[in-house]
């Protein structure tokens, strides 16, 4: 199973590519997609928009679990990170992919095991269970990566239950 997990940002989109063969976990890569600040945020959906469409051409993967978005004091800011998740899952959708969603607490579940684990916690994970020599850079590509490892986990348990 190859799954391409997202973190949404406006600024910075994190995505994880990983595979699984039910027992390991492989990274075939991780990063972020960035726009240029001082652009219109219409070119900067669209550049998202496209830079998704290449990463799922390039890894043809079989899922992409997307991070939903959680309650942000900032207006301004969980605006904008609504306006990219939505970008995320058009391009998911209109590429043909099976989507998943999961919550911040279900992938702290997913890859520490407690739900109100912090945030060290999660990225120190996130390098164990893949075999990574360092953790991840930035923190919206260790999240994404901790987003496939929630679904790839949830997949193998829905699979052992039928």
């Amino acid at each position: 199973m190859r799954v391409i997990g997202i973190d949404p940002g406006l600024a910075l989109m994190g995505f994880g590519v990983v595979e699984s063969d039910g027992y390991r976990f492989k990274v075939l890569d991780y990063g972020v997609l960035e726009t240029p600040a001082h652009t219109k945020d219409g070119d900067r959906l669209l550049c998202l928009f496209k830079g998704l469409n290449e990463l799922f051409e390039k890894y043809q993967p079989d899922a992409v679990s997307v991070e939903e978005l959680f309650f942000n004091k900032n207006v301004k800011t969980a605006i904008a990170v609504g306006q990219a998740r939505g970008v995320a899952l058009l391009a998911v959708t209109n590429f043909g992919i099976p989507l998943f969603e999961y919550t911040p607490l279900q992938a702290k579940q997913a890859v520490v095991g407690y739900g109100r684990a912090e945030k060290q916690q999660i990225q120190h994970m996130v390098k164990t269970i893949l075999n990574l020599k360092e953790i991840p850079k930035p923190d919206d590509a260790a999240d994404a990566l901790a987003i496939a490892i929630t679904h790839i986990n949830n997949a193998g348990m829905i699979r052992k239950t039928r």
